[in-house]
């Protein structure tokens, strides 16, 4: 019974990482239908940024998490204007999109590297981050505390942004139908550009979160969590921001116990494996509405 609580604890902190990256993922796609595969190296340069915003300028790791949140919105931000929005705008298939956040994904990549080098980083250690309280048999660090908190601090916020604010209900609206929205007077444009940085920033808070709970960094970070993006985001049901934070939830779970129980070899093929099954019952996920074509 405790290494089943203690490793639940380790999966709902894991969870909540892949929680976090999975909703920006699914707003995405709900909102603007945009599959954007460099969000996992989106995900890696807020890590490096709230790496180095900790390494070279001494900042506490709360102000460089925030930093590097405005720093991965930033770039999500400009791959719509350099990107993603004349794509749009010139009426390429979607399927460029994909070929374009490929492309972009690496040249993210190769940027880092040549920056910082393609060594695994750590963050440095702070007193707090070192604590740990024994709960009976079970340990709680406080890194694992300070992850799932954020977690839901961010899903919260984002929960009283799209249901109590003005921006927020208009890209209810978009997600609903773009051409209703331009109808009633929705500023499709600008509303673009705050989704875009908003999946950008929960990229990039992700991002900080698995670099401080494994202690490391690197340029390829980014490709592995984009595959339990996908799957998160697949499993919840696409387009379903709660769905794809249970997905997350559920994903981070089903690694840790594979881990425990089983083989860490096998921790990808049971977390995918139990995915496939689930998929194979419920084409739509978990949480997903199914649709029908008529001829």
């Amino acid at each position: 019974m405790e290494v089943f609580l203690q490793q639940t604890i380790n999966g709902v902190a894991l969870g909540a990482t892949y929680a976090v990256f999975a909703v920006g993922f699914t707003l995405l796609f709900g909102v603007l239908n945009v599959l954007n595969l460099a969000q996992g190296s989106i995900l890696m340069v807020g890590a490096f940024a709230g790496l180095e915003l900790t390494l070279a300028l001494h900042w506490p790791l709360l102000p460089s998490f925030l930093a590097a949140m405005a720093i991965a919105g930033g770039i999500a931000l400009l791959s719509e204007l350099i990107v993603f929005g004349p794509l749009a705008r010139r009426g390429a298939n979607r399927w460029m999109g994909l070929v374009a956040s490929l492309a972009l994904s690496r040249l993210l990549i190769a940027i880092v590297q040549e920056v910082f080098g393609t060594q695994v980083r750590r963050f440095p250690p702070t007193p707090w981050t070192g604590q740990v309280w024994q709960l009976g048999a079970v340990r709680v660090q406080s890194l694992q505390l300070a992850v799932i908190v954020a977690a839901v601090v961010l899903m919260a916020v984002l929960a009283w942004v799209l249901r109590r604010t003005r921006a927020g209900l208009a890209i209810r609206t978009m997600a609903f139908k773009p051409s209703v929205a331009q109808l009633v007077g929705v500023p499709v444009a600008r509303l673009r550009l705050l989704t875009y940085f908003i999946t950008g920033a929960l990229a990039g808070a992700a991002g900080v979160q698995l670099g401080v709970l494994y202690d490391a960094v690197s340029p390829f970070m980014g490709e592995n969590i984009l595959l339990k993006g996908l799957s998160a985001l697949i499993l919840g049901g696409l387009g379903h921001v709660p769905g794809a934070a249970i997905g997350g939830l559920v994903l981070g779970l089903t690694e840790v116990y594979s881990v425990a129980y089983l083989q860490s070899s096998l921790r990808d093929a049971v977390a995918f494996g139990a995915i496939f099954l689930v998929l194979v019952c419920r084409p739509s996920g978990l949480f997903g509405t199914a649709t029908r074509q008529r001829a």
